[in-house]
């Protein structure tokens, strides 16, 4: 099944845009399961969390960096949870990776054979070739860094070119670039006139995922409205801490549920 298929099928039958970020800083997670577990306790997190909320979400977005920090057994982790997941239910690797076209495609290799994500974000600076290898992954999707939520992205990302700012060179090139229907966005809900801007260059069918919204204050009813795309969807909107850690208590997965609910919710008034 392609990747569009796909997303447009779970955020049907969930009645829900809403993603979730599933990066367990093993410091921050309830003391009873690291008491009980050890470094295994990412996993038992995960699941727990994946059981209480899999009916809210359309996406979970595993952010590599919180498990390659813990070796081995931080990557078994990672690939426990991607096995866990319900196959319905969209895997989104939050890697960032951007490299030459030698080693993207080991990197494709990795995240979309051996780990079998959906989807993955990519960083596009290096330009076409660092990221055609994945591309050859049709039923795959690849999010291009555009505008991102961090205060940094000012930096470089708003930068005019040609007397438009980077972002949007960025976001033309991505729609060029979308002949096989595997390319998407991100774009943080901290810069919303500039997710209006990138959704009128890539128009309606391309996703977008939306990053910022929770712990990072993004602006959440206007970044709906400026980003929804065909079918008042193919907006992945993105909560990590908010959702995961409402609770460090044994009630952890319930609370994450609440909150969950909350954010589909919300979302979903907002449509």
């Amino acid at each position: 099944m392609k990747f569009i298929q796909k997303l447009d099928a779970i955020c049907q039958k969930n009645q829900s845009l809403l993603c979730v970020g599933l990066d367990p800083e093993y410091e921050k997670l309830p003391k009873f399961l690291c008491e009980n577990h050890g470094v295994s306790a990412i996993f038992e997190f995960n699941k727990q969390l994946i059981d209480a909320t899999a009916d809210l979400v359309c996406a979970y977005k595993p952010n590599l960096a919180f498990y390659e920090a813990l070796g081995p057994a931080g990557l078994e982790a990672l690939y426990k949870t991607i096995e866990y997941i319900p196959k319905e239910i969209v895997t989104l690797a939050d890697a960032k990776r951007g490299d030459l076209n030698n080693t993207a495609r080991q990197y494709a290799k990795a995240l979309f054979e051996f780990y079998k994500f959906d989807s993955a974000t990519i960083n596009p600076l290096m330009g076409y070739d660092s990221i055609a290898p994945y591309l050859k992954y049709s039923d795959k999707l690849i999010f291009l860094l555009a505008r991102t939520s961090n205060p940094g992205a000012t930096d470089f990302q708003e930068l005019e070119c040609s007397g438009k700012p980077l972002y949007e060179h960025i976001a033309r090139k991505a729609y060029e670039w979308n002949t096989g229907k595997n390319i998407g966005l991100v774009v943080g809900a901290t810069a919303p006139k500039e997710l209006s801007a990138i959704r009128k260059i890539i128009g309606e069918e391309m996703p977008i995922l939306l990053p910022g919204v929770g712990a990072q204050s993004g602006d959440l009813a206007q970044s709906i409205k400026n980003g929804l795309g065909a079918h008042k969807g193919r907006l992945l909107v993105n909560v990590s801490r908010d959702v995961i850690f409402a609770s460090s208590e044994k009630d952890f997965a319930q609370a994450a549920r609440r909150r969950a609910k909350h954010w589909r919710d919300q979302i979903n008034s907002n449509r």
